[in-house]
C-alpha cells in the first residue's frame, strides 16, 4: 500500500512537470553550428621540422559544437570544445575536452537576465568587451550574471558580475579577479519630447567597470625581463631584480561616449580612464590609463569617406595582474585596431598589433564608384578605394631626471594628452581598383606600401630603429565560363628594401630599413563550380630571402565541397611562420607542413 501511495505521489508530481515540458519543448527551436579543424603534420627538412624537433607533434585537432534552444522569451545554449592536441600556434593549456560555455536567459517586459557564460560589450570596448575569435584561440567569456533593463523608452541599462574564462582552469580567488560593470545607453530622440522626428539622432552612453583581485602580499618577488643590445641584430634577455609592491585590490575604469547621426553623416567619440593598475604588461607602474577613440563617416550613393583616430596610454586591463601572453588572455577591455585588415596574403605578412602601453593612430579611407555607363566607369562602373593608416608612439616624459621611463614601482612617465611621439610603429597606404569588364570578366588591382617597426610590434622593444619597408602589388582576375563555372587567378609580389645603407625619411626622422625576409611572389589559381565545389593551387615563394637556404616555396593544394550549410575542405602544403591578426589582436603561427581538414556545419 505504501509503495502504491509513493508511486501515485511520484506520478502526481512528475505528470504536470512532464506535461509542462512537453508544451514548452513543442514551441521551441533548436539551432547550432559546429567546426572541426584537424592537421596532420609531416617532416619538412627545408623548414627545419624533423621528428627530433623539441615541440614536434604528428597531429592536432581543434573543434567545437554550439547548440542553442529558444522558445519565446527563453533562450539557452552551450558550446562543447575539444583540443586533442591543440594545433600548432595554439596555447597548449587548451588541451582537453569540455563545456567552457553555457547559458540560460529570460526576457520579461523590461527585464532580461542571463545566467552562466555570456559575451558583452560596453561602447566600443575601451573598458569592457568579452568576445571569442576561434582562429586566434581567444575566448574571454564571462561566467556570472548579466542583467539588462529598459525602464523607459530610449534607455537601456546593463549590469554584470562574473569571472573570465582562463583555458580550463576552475575559479580560485587567488587565481584571477572578479569583473563588475555598469553601462547605460540613452537615445535622446526617444527620451526628450519634441525631437522624435528630428533628422539629427543623438545617443549618449556611459560605463563603469571594476576589477577585484586579491592583493599580493608585500615582498612579492617577480623576475623582470630586461634586454641588452649586443649588436644591431642580437638581443640578450636577462632576468634580474626583485621588487616589493603595494598593489590595489580594486581597479576601476570609466568611459563616456556619444553618437551623432544625420543623413549620411555619423560621428562617434568615446573617452575612457582607468585607475592605477600595476601589472606584468606595464612593468608594474602606478600611472593611470587614458584612451580616446573617435570615428566620423559620410556615405551616399557611390561615395563614402571614413576617418578614425585613437590615442592609448597605459590601457592594459586584465583580470589577472601577472598575466602576459600572445594572444593576450584575461583581457577585460578591447582597443579597436586603427589599421585596415587586408584580404591578400602578402599584404597581411606584416600586420599591426595594437600597443596598449602607448599608441597614437589615425586611419582614413575613401571609396568612390565611377558611375556605370560612363566613359571612365564603363558599362558596370568602377570602384576605387584609397586607405591610409598611421600608428606612432605617444610623447612620454620622465617623472624625474634620475628616474628612467617605465621604472617599476613608480608612476612610470608623464604623457601629454593626444600627443604623438617620434617612434613610428606602422604605416599602411593602399589603393585598390575594381572593375567588371563584361559579364564574363572581372578584374581587381591593388598596391600597398607598408612600414613595419619590427622590434616594437613583435618584441615590444622601443629603443631600436629597425623597420621593414614593403611594396606590394596584386592583380586579381576572374573569368566566368558559365553561370556555374569560373576561374580566378591571383598574382602578388612583395618587395623590400636592402639591408644597411638604405634610409627612409619619415616624420623628420631617418629610419634604418631592414630587408628582413626579402622579396616574395605569390600565385593562386582557383576553380569554382557553383554552388558546391572549389579547387585551388597556390604558391608563395620567398625568392629574395638574404639566406639562400630560406628561399622556400610555400605551396598549397586544396579543394572543398559545400552542400547547403555544410562545408568540407582539405588542404595540403606549407604554412609560413608569422603573426595572424584579427582586429589588432594577434597570435604567433609557427611554420608547418601537412594536411589540414576543416568541416563546418550549421542547422
Amino acid at each position: 500500500m505504501k509503495n502504491s501511495i509513493k508511486l501515485f505521489g511520484l506520478i502526481f508530481i512528475l505528470f504536470p512537470l512532464f506535461s509542462f515540458s512537453q508544451n514548452f519543448l513543442s514551441g521551441g527551436k533548436v539551432t547550432g553550428n559546429t567546426q572541426i579543424d584537424a592537421q596532420l603534420y609531416t617532416e619538412d627538412n627545408k623548414l627545419g621540422i624533423t621528428d627530433s624537433s623539441m615541440n614536434y607533434k604528428k597531429f592536432g585537432m581543434n573543434g567545437f559544437a554550439n547548440i542553442r534552444y529558444s522558445n519565446g522569451n527563453f533562450n539557452a545554449g552551450m558550446r562543447f570544445e575539444g583540443y586533442l592536441n591543440p594545433m600548432n600556434g595554439f596555447d597548449p593549456r587548451y588541451e582537453g575536452v569540455g563545456v567552457p560555455y553555457w547559458f540560460a536567459s529570460y526576457k520579461l517586459e523590461f527585464l532580461e537576465v542571463t545566467a552562466g557564460h555570456f559575451y558583452e560589450q560596453f561602447g566600443s570596448g575601451l573598458i569592457l568587451r568579452s568576445w571569442e575569435e576561434w582562429t586566434l584561440g581567444f575566448d574571454n567569456n564571462i561566467y556570472g550574471l548579466n542583467v539588462k533593463i529598459t525602464p523607459y523608452k530610449g534607455i537601456t541599462l546593463k549590469g554584470l558580475v562574473g569571472i573570465q574564462r582562463y583555458f580550463w582552469e576552475p575559479y580560485k580567488i587567488d587565481d584571477r579577479g572578479i569583473v563588475r560593470g555598469l553601462d547605460g545607453d540613452f537615445y535622446l530622440n526617444d527620451i526628450i519630447p519634441g525631437i522624435e522626428e528630428s533628422k539629427m539622432k543623438i545617443t549618449l552612453g556611459g560605463s563603469f567597470v571594476s576589477r577585484y583581485e586579491k592583493a599580493i602580499a608585500k615582498g612579492f618577488t617577480r623576475d623582470s625581463t630586461y634586454y641588452e643590445v649586443i649588436n644591431d641584430d642580437t638581443i640578450n634577455y636577462l632576468n634580474r631584480k626583485t621588487y616589493e609592491y603595494d598593489l590595489p585590490v580594486n581597479v576601476g575604469a570609466w568611459a563616456g561616449r556619444m553618437n551623432l547621426a544625420w543623413g549620411g553623416f555619423n560621428f562617434y567619440a568615446e573617452y575612457a580612464e582607468k585607475g592605477n593598475d600595476p601589472n606584468a604588461t606595464n612593468n608594474f607602474i602606478y600611472k593611470k590609463g587614458q584612451a580616446l577613440y573617435s570615428t566620423i563617416s559620410y556615405s551616399t550613393k557611390g561615395f563614402g569617406v571614413f576617418l578614425s583616430a585613437k590615442w592609448i596610454d597605459n590601457m592594459h586591463y586584465k583580470s589577472k595582474r601577472t598575466e602576459a601572453g600572445n594572444p593576450p588572455m584575461l583581457d577585460i577591455n578591447y582597443l579597436p585596431a586603427i589599421s585596415k585588415e587586408h584580404q591578400y596574403s602578402l599584404a597581411t605578412m606584416y600586420p599591426y598589433a595594437t600597443k596598449p602601453n602607448g599608441e597614437f593612430g589615425i586611419q582614413g579611407e575613401i571609396i568612390y564608384t565611377i558611375p556605370k555607363k560612363s566613359k571612365v566607369g564603363g558599362k558596370y562602373g568602377t570602384t576605387l578605394t584609397l586607405n591610409y593608416s598611421l600608428a606612432n608612439s605617444i610623447n612620454k616624459e620622465q617623472i624625474a631626471p634620475d628616474v628612467p621611463l617605465d621604472s617599476t614601482g613608480t608612476d612610470g612617465y608623464k604623457a601629454t594628452f593626444f600627443s604623438m611621439g617620434d617612434i613610428p610603429y606602422y604605416r599602411d597606404f593602399s589603393f585598390k581598383f575594381e572593375r567588371k569588364i563584361n559579364k564574363k570578366i572581372k578584374i581587381k588591382a591593388a598596391y600597398y606600401r607598408q612600414l613595419y617597426n619590427l622590434h616594437v610590434i613583435e618584441d615590444d622593444i622601443f629603443d631600436k630603429d629597425f623597420y621593414v619597408l614593403a611594396n606590394i602589388g596584386v592583380i586579381d582576375f576572374t573569368y566566368k565560363f558559365s553561370r556555374k563555372h569560373s576561374l580566378r587567378a591571383e598574382v602578388q609580389g612583395l618587395w623590400t628594401k636592402d639591408d644597411g645603407s638604405d634610409v627612409f625619411a619619415i616624420a623628420g626622422k631617418d629610419l634604418k630599413i631592414k630587408k628582413e625576409d626579402g622579396d616574395w611572389v605569390a600565385l593562386l589559381l582557383e576553380y569554382n563550380i557553383s554552388p558546391h565545389w572549389f579547387f585551388s593551387v597556390q604558391d608563395e615563394y620567398n625568392y629574395g630571402n638574404p639566406a639562400n637556404d630560406m628561399q622556400v616555396h610555400y605551396y598549397n593544394v586544396s579543394f572543398g565541397f559545400t552542400q547547403k550549410t555544410n562545408r568540407i575542405s582539405l588542404r595540403y602544403g606549407r604554412q609560413r611562420e608569422g603573426l595572424l591578426c584579427v582586429g589588432g589582436v594577434c597570435r604567433y603561427v609557427p611554420a608547418s607542413t601537412g594536411l589540414t581538414l576543416t568541416i563546418t556545419s550549421s542547422f
